[in-house]
C-alpha cells in the first residue's frame, strides 16, 4: 500500500493540491467575530485578509486534538503508513500536540505507522517539502527513501519574506507600535528570515526595488542551483508583486519551475496583506 503524506494547512498549499494528490490535511484554526474557523475549509485568506484590512484582528491556534485523533485512528483502524510534514515547532504547538496523540493512539492501536516530522519551516517552505514528498510517494518511493529527501529539504530550506504594512507586527506584538509609524513614513521594508524554526529579521531596506535587489543577491550568496529548483513565492493577497518576484528571479537566473499562492489564513492573520515570501534551496545547511 502506497505512504499517505499528511501536512497541516500552514505549509500554504491550495485544498486542491491535497485532494488530487492524496494528501491528508490537518487544518489549523481561525478565531474572528467570534467564531471558530477551519483554515482552509470553513474559511479562506481572503475573507482573513480583508477583515485585518477593515481593522479587525484574527487569531489563529492550533490545529485541535480531535481532529488528530479521529484521523490517527482511522490510519490504524485502516493499516494505513502516513508521514505527518509538520509546520515548525517554534511557531505553532501543532507538532507537539500530534506527537502527543500519536503516542495515545498507539498505545490503543500498537500497529499506527505515521512518522512525524518537524520540518521547523513555514508557508511554503513547508509546502515544496510536501509537494516532493507526495510525488515520492506517487511514484511508489520506500518510506525510508521519503524521509530521506524531507530530512535533506528541512536543512535546506531558505525562507526570505517582507511584510508590506509594519502596522500587522505591531498589533501581533512583534514590533513596536512606534517602529511601526517610522517604518511606514520611511517606507521601509523589514526582510526577514527563518533560523532554528524561528522567525529572524535579517536586514532593514527602503522602497521595493532595493528590496528585490538585495533578494536577488541573497540568492547568488545562499542559493544551490537555482536554475533547475522549483522555487516558490507566497503572498498576502497581492498576486501582483510575487509575478514581479518571479519575473526578476526567472530573468536572473533562467529558472522555469515555480509554485506561487496566496499566503494562508493562519500565517497570513500574523504577517498581513502585501506580505511576500520566498523559498528555495539554499547552499549551506540551515542552522538546526
Amino acid at each position: 500500500m502506497a505512504i499517505t503524506i499528511l501536512a497541516d494547512s500552514a505549509c500554504d498549499l491550495p485544498l486542491s493540491f491535497y485532494k488530487e494528490n492524496n494528501v491528508s490535511l490537518i487544518p489549523l484554526q481561525v478565531h474572528l467575530d467570534g467564531e471558530n474557523y477551519e483554515d482552509l475549509l470553513t474559511i479562506n485568506s481572503h475573507e482573513v485578509y480583508q477583515a485585518m484590512i477593515d481593522g479587525k484582528a484574527p487569531k489563529t491556534s492550533q490545529a485541535s486534538p480531535e481532529y488528530f485523533i479521529e484521523l490517527f485512528t482511522q490510519f490504524a483502524k485502516e493499516k494505513r503508513q502516513g508521514i505527518y510534514i509538520a509546520f515548525s515547532s517554534e511557531l505553532s504547538g501543532t507538532y507537539q500536540t500530534a506527537v502527543m496523540i500519536h503516542n495515545q493512539v498507539k498505545d490503543e492501536y500498537p500497529d499506527l505507522d505515521i512518522e512525524i516530522v518537524n520540518t521547523k519551516c513555514a508557508s511554503m517552505g513547508v509546502g515544496l517539502i510536501v509537494k516532493k514528498a507526495a510525488e515520492l510517494a506517487a511514484s511508489g518511493a520506500s518510506k525510508e527513501e521519503i524521509l530521506a529527501d524531507i530530512e535533506f529539504r528541512t536543512h535546506h530550506m531558505e525562507h526570505l519574506f517582507t511584510v508590506d504594512n509594519l502596522e500587522y507586527l505591531a498589533r501581533g506584538g512583534r514590533i513596536s507600535k512606534t517602529s511601526a509609524l517610522v517604518g511606514g513614513l520611511l517606507n521601509i521594508k523589514p526582510l526577514l528570515h527563518v533560523e532554528e524554526g524561528k522567525l529572524v529579521p535579517l536586514e532593514k531596506i527602503r522602497g521595493k526595488k532595493k528590496l528585490i535587489k538585495r533578494v536577488i543577491e541573497l540568492m547568488h550568496e545562499r542559493g544551490k542551483n537555482l536554475t533547475t529548483q522549483t522555487i516558490a513565492i507566497s503572498h498576502g493577497d497581492d498576486a501582483e508583486t510575487a509575478l514581479e518576484w518571479k519575473d526578476a528571479i526567472q530573468h536572473e537566473f533562467g529558472t522555469t519551475e515555480f509554485m506561487i499562492h496566496s499566503i494562508g489564513s493562519v500565517i497570513g492573520a500574523h504577517a498581513g496583506p502585501g506580505t511576500i515570501a520566498l523559498f528555495f534551496l539554499n547552499d549551506t545547511p540551515v542552522k538546526s
